[in-house]
């Protein structure tokens, strides 16, 4: 190696790790505030404090409700990515694997839905909950998890994800569990679903960070304290006269810690079914 490759090598370095401590240091900042005073925090002293049990017992012995709120969350991030990544990848998988004339015609006029913005139809959707409200139907009217979870359960991104990973699907496999005599639905479950578990896991990553961290359409349609989903309630803190920061960078750790876990935990299987791997 040359002296100007070890040059190169040395700045490459200087500048990666330069661009991994700013992307660390609002983490580091949050940790070191979920210990401190709300001074300390407002002051940006970059230090450790004694007030962690405090600003704990504050966040759950308050009237926020953030207790509740991580259930609802859980609830609705959960039944959402195992809805979705079902009802999507069936999808997919239909579009790819079955043919008919009109079948490209309707794939790009859902691609053309993803270009409507979300504001243009939230008037149109909170309508269509609140005429449901105080019928027989009432459970899937406005201020329910039902009316949350409907909309994300089949994206027109998730269904487009899903057919890209399956056009590198061996086609042969489908036939030869045909010839086998294994149903159409056996042959989704059986097979097809096994083999793209890669894609699976880069989606359920997608869709439950998505869900976990929906704001808009939730504040919305949850019009009850008792609903609120962890964004609502880490909203209503920074609204508060005086927040309380301590309490806020406590709420927010523990509110990134499931999703930070799931990605952790499932990082090589989102790189592989990004990119499109199949087994």
């Amino acid at each position: 190696m040359t002296t100007k490759d070890k040059l190169l090598t040395v700045l490459k370095y200087v500048l990666l790790t330069f661009l991994a401590v700013i992307s660390i240091f609002p983490f580091l900042f949050m940790i070191m505030g979920m210990t401190s005073t709300s001074e300390n925090i407002i002051a940006g002293k970059m230090e450790f404090g004694g007030q962690l049990f405090t600003n704990l017992s504050n966040l759950f012995n308050n009237n926020l409700g953030f207790g509740e709120a991580i259930k609802n969350s859980a609830i609705i991030a959960g039944i959402t990515t195992v809805v979705a990544l079902l009802i999507s990848s069936a999808a997919g998988y239909g579009f790819e694997v079955y043919k008919s004339k009109a079948r490209n015609r309707l794939f790009n006029i859902l691609l053309l839905s993803m270009m409507v913005p979300f504001a243009a139809l939230m008037i149109p959707l909170f309508k269509m909950f609140s005429a449901l409200s105080g019928t027989a139907f009432g459970w899937m009217g406005v201020d329910t998890f039902f009316s949350v979870i409907i909309i994300s359960v089949s994206t027109a991104f998730l269904i487009f994800f899903f057919r890209q990973n399956v056009k590198s699907f061996p086609k042969d496999m489908v036939e030869a569990a045909r010839v086998d005599g294994v149903s159409e639905i056996g042959i989704f479950f059986k097979v097809f679903m096994p083999s793209i578990s890669t894609t699976y896991a880069a989606a359920a990553i997608i869709t439950f960070m998505n869900s976990w961290n929906a704001y808009m359409w939730p504040l919305i349609t949850l019009q009850t304290p008792d609903k609120r989903t962890i964004p609502l309630v880490l909203s209503a803190m920074g609204a508060s006269y005086t927040p309380d920061y301590g309490m806020i960078m406590c709420a927010i750790v523990l509110a990134t810690i499931p999703t930070a876990l799931i990605f952790f935990l499932m990082q090589k299987q989102f790189v592989a079914g990004m990119i499109g791997s199949v087994k």
